[in-house]
């Protein structure tokens, strides 16, 4: 850090031929670090005045970058900061979820223009591209036209091999088999003619916290991200890390030991989808816990041992995940209200401090801010990193 801003380790060219690069840096900086400047950036791309002002009034001219005012200081002329164009981009975003499938559109700074929501008891892959199709044919008829140009892509957030979901709840089996052989991106460019990125779900959900939320804080972090199943992801150097498969923070997958002492999974012990069998246990229609978020606090009966257990459980997961690396915080969000995440965190704190944490350092237990949207947002990030920022790998940030 230098006076509060993330510096490039990957710093600029000068020689003639990589525009691209640069531009890419310049903007992924802004991303990064917010208004700015030319001579800020200048200082921290390491590119020379002359040729940071060049990218920035092409950028201006494209409509992707913008002035803001002027700030006065005590002495001398006023800076002018440069800022990310609200307009300059957007890009969608689909998550297909075990409960439910979200669609967003967000622009170039990441805020959010519209959204989408359907929900079900298990997911039908006609039913979700039905739905992808006919959402971006709405969103996109109420956008003005020169908008609607600047729309870079969609990006797709699923988990890796969606029919072998470890739901064996009545039906759902069934309707996950449809899945195989199907490609989500391939589909979804032939439903709606635009490109398609596809990425992991809880991956996904990293990048938007890191992008967009309080992931900024910290430099290596470990994410869990709790929905229907349990996922994660791994920030390190400032990049969230996707591994050579992009299966990189698999973190559901840790071995938890079950109440019979069984070898588990963390995905088997500290999912939603925990809660809601003991719901239907109970014939209560689990359902509502994606439909309606009063619903968290109107079934404490139930949800309060539910968050005792995932509590245990992340504490755990949080310390064997610091043994591989010493990770300076795990932060967790989750599909549900922020009230419930703050209790969790607040219990996974507590319950870290019992744990034989010999040979660790303990990491800082925080909570997400992104919550519910994350898969989506962070879906929606990909196409626009891919073709205007810096392609994060460990090693070179910004």
């Amino acid at each position: 850090m230098e006076d509060g801003l993330i510096r490039s380790i990957s710093t600029g060219l000068s020689q003639k031929g990589v525009r691209d690069h640069n531009e890419r840096l310049l903007l992924s900086l802004l991303q990064r670090n917010g208004p700015m400047p030319g001579s800020d950036l200048s200082r921290l791309a390491e590119l020379s005045p002359p040729t940071v002002s060049s990218i920035l009034r092409r950028l201006g001219d494209e409509g992707i970058v913008e002035r803001g005012e002027p700030v006065r200081g005590k002495v001398g002329k006023p800076s002018i900061p440069i800022r990310l164009a609200s307009n300059g981009v957007f890009s969608f975003g689909l998550k297909i979820g075990r409960r439910s499938a979200d669609l967003v559109l967000i622009d170039l700074t990441g805020e959010l223009r519209e959204e989408r929501q359907l929900t079900y008891p298990s997911p039908i892959p006609g039913d979700i591209f039905d739905f992808l199709e006919d959402g971006v044919d709405s969103i996109t008829e109420a956008m003005p036209p020169d908008h609607v140009s600047r729309i870079c892509g969609i990006g797709i957030a699923a988990p890796f091999e969606i029919w072998n979901w470890p739901d064996r709840s009545v039906g759902t089996a069934e309707a996950s088999s449809p899945w195989k052989g199907i490609d989500p991106k391939e589909e979804a460019q032939r439903r709606t003619g635009l490109p398609v990125l596809l990425l992991n779900d809880a991956t996904a959900a990293c990048q938007a916290e890191h992008t967009y939320g309080r992931g900024k804080e910290f430099r290596d972090y470990a994410y869990f991200f709790i929905g229907a199943f349990i996922g994660g992801g791994i920030v390190l150097n400032n990049s969230v890390f996707e591994g050579r498969q992009g299966n990189a923070g698999a973190l559901g997958s840790l071995r938890s030991i079950g109440p019979n002492g069984e070898s588990m999974q963390l995905i088997d012990m500290a999912s939603i989808h925990q809660l809601e069998l003991r719901l239907r246990e109970v014939e209560l229609d689990p359902q509502q816990l994606w439909t309606d978020p009063d619903s968290w606090h109107s079934l404490s009966r139930y949800v309060d041992p539910w968050l005792g257990q995932t509590a245990q459980e992340l504490a755990k997961a949080a310390l064997s995940t610091c043994s591989v690396i010493d990770f300076e915080a795990i932060l967790i969000d989750g599909a549900f209200p922020a009230s419930i995440r703050d209790d969790l965190v607040s219990r996974v704190r507590r319950y870290v401090v019992t744990q034989d944490t010999r040979g660790l350092i303990q990491p800082r237990i925080e909570s997400g801010s992104i919550g519910g949207k994350a898969r989506a947002i962070g879906a929606a990030t990909r196409p626009i990193g891919a073709q205007f920022m810096m392609q994060a790998s460990v090693g070179v940030t910004v």
